[in-house]
């Protein structure tokens, strides 16, 4: 059986990016919660923008294969501040099931990481550049 690897990494994209997507959609107009974490960790409250970047245009250019290597570079930047503001007390819990409790955030973060080292594949909008 012929390897289908572009396939595959348009499967990824579609997981990782698209999944991540509802999330930033959901926090449209609503990070007011976000704005009051940063400010009780001394962080400016500026900051909570940068959702949308790692929520929303991100996963949008992963998805559709624009400049897919910086893309994934700045969701995994934000994955990586999310985890550190938002999850540090959860790194190395484990549930009641057995799973770590910030294994979905690690899925992401992980994919994202994955997708900078190999690039989007040539089911892309953009194939020819260093950042493709």
């Amino acid at each position: 059986m012929k390897k289908q690897v572009d396939i595959g990494l348009l499967l990824i994209r579609i997981a990782i990016a698209g999944l991540m997507l509802f999330h930033g959609v959901a926090k449209l107009g609503h990070l007011d919660g976000i704005m009051r974490m940063l400010s009780k960790n001394s962080l400016p409250e500026f900051m909570a923008y940068g959702v949308y970047i790692t929520e929303i245009i991100a996963p949008i250019l992963m998805i559709i294969g624009y400049r897919t290597r910086l893309a994934s570079l700045a969701f995994f930047l934000g994955m990586l501040f999310i985890i550190f503001l938002a999850h540090a007390n959860d790194i190395f819990v484990i549930t009641d099931k057995g799973a770590l409790k910030i294994e979905l955030i690690l899925l992401y973060t992980l994919g994202s990481i994955a997708l900078f080292f190999t690039g989007a594949g040539k089911y892309a909008v953009s194939k020819s550049n260093i950042w493709d």
